[in-house]
């Protein structure tokens, strides 16, 4: 079971939402983006099946998430990209994601749960030409399932669920 501290008020702000509509594709920064349990996100990759690892369902999470002090702080490891070129879909600030495996909590209308951490690979090394892989190490993100779909919007905060933890 997972907690967070500060449930029941805001913990964090999403500051990025970008989808990918092909595998390999360029990720392309939205405003907003509509969340659908079960599918993702709309206009991304793993929406429509055609992800990488689209072929096998334990592979991928409705979300991904990375939190925008890890990629700034991989630069000072060599890693210079943009928080787009992590392939993640969402972009958050203020918040450690990996304390949010095993919670529930809102982002704008959407309600999500963290599921388990996702690891940057080889093939962000591949897409880059960086060592995204190293740089990324330990704070690579964040898989998380939609639990209840509507409208994200870049600025919306994070919320903890008010009742707390999902066992």
């Amino acid at each position: 079971m997972g907690s967070v501290t500060g449930e029941g008020g805001v913990i964090g702000t999403l500051v990025g939402i970008f989808v990918t509509a092909e595998a390999t594709g360029a990720p392309r920064a939205v405003q907003w983006a509509r969340a659908v349990p079960g599918k993702g996100l709309e206009g991304d990759r793993y929406f429509a099946g055609t992800g990488t690892w689209s072929y096998q369902r334990r592979l991928w999470s409705d979300l991904t998430l990375i939190e925008v002090e890890a990629v700034e702080e991989a630069a000072l490891h060599g890693l210079y990209i943009d928080p787009g070129e992590t392939r993640r879909n969402l972009v958050t600030s203020g918040i450690a994601l990996i304390d949010l495996i095993g919670c529930r909590l809102r982002i704008g209308e959407v309600e999500i749960e963290g599921e388990r951490p996702c690891h940057p690979c080889g093939h962000l090394d591949r897409l880059t030409g960086q060592p995204a892989k190293a740089g990324l190490a330990g704070r690579g993100g964040l898989r998380a399932r939609i639990c209840t779909g509507g409208i994200l919007r870049t600025g919306d905060p994070l919320v903890a669920r008010l009742s707390g933890a999902v066992s």
